[in-house]
């Protein structure tokens, strides 16, 4: 589990074939003297676990399933990602309930700056998760926690303050670039309850929402 507030900024050292998967190589000086192997990590919204590292790197492994589904395929050699190390209980929970488990990837309409100096972000998202985001409602962009300024007809907008901006990717993102998306965890759990509230899948799916939040 994680907040969706990136701690700091990786970059891709290597990328080896694991099968039909791959093995990547983040340079992450800042933490990853702080990390243990098999500890959950947050590489750009999407949770790995640490197979082997050293005072200044660490190795994740990838699997076919995961490379499809986000946008961890397209990764090169020297590509900056954004990190977060798994939440502890004891932390502040500054952003939302992130889990790391990717819904799907969407793509940038259009990254424009306002006349106060904020960013205004158009993502376009696939037509399934459309049904589960709301204005002012929280999600999950390359893993930053950020708030739905607007919906529009395909997707979301987002205001972004400098600072966002700068110490996480979307300071370098641009149209047409496509990015890792989560939808809300109880978003999708809600939606699923009142799909299924006269049947009785309902009590199943509240104990299991429970049980993911640690109840």
């Amino acid at each position: 589990m994680f907040t969706g507030l990136v701690e700091t900024i990786g970059k891709i050292t290597k990328i080896q074939p694991q099968g039909a998967g791959k093995r990547f190589e983040i340079s992450a000086p800042d933490i990853a003297q702080e990390l243990a192997s098999g500890e959950s990590i947050s590489v750009n919204g999407v949770c790995l676990t640490v197979v082997n590292l050293n005072p200044e790197r660490f190795e994740c492994d990838v699997i076919q399933e995961t490379l499809l589904r986000t946008t961890l395929n397209g990764l090169k050699v020297g590509d900056p990602v954004n990190l977060e190390r798994a939440l502890r209980l004891s932390d502040r929970l500054g952003g939302h309930f992130v889990q790391g488990h990717i819904d799907g990837t969407g793509e940038i309409e259009s990254f424009d700056r306002d006349e106060a100096g904020n960013f205004r972000l158009r993502i376009r998202l696939p037509d399934a998760l459309q049904k589960f985001v709301m204005e002012k409602g929280s999600i999950a962009i390359d893993g930053v926690s950020l708030t739905i300024a607007r919906l529009w007809d395909s997707g979301v907008e987002i205001a972004l303050i400098p600072f966002t901006a700068a110490h996480t990717l979307f300071g370098t993102k641009s149209r047409r670039d496509r990015v890792n998306v989560e939808i809300d965890l109880l978003a999708k759990y809600v939606y699923r309850f009142l799909k299924y509230k006269d049947t009785g899948d309902a009590a199943q799916i509240t104990e299991d929402w429970l049980r993911k939040i640690g109840f």
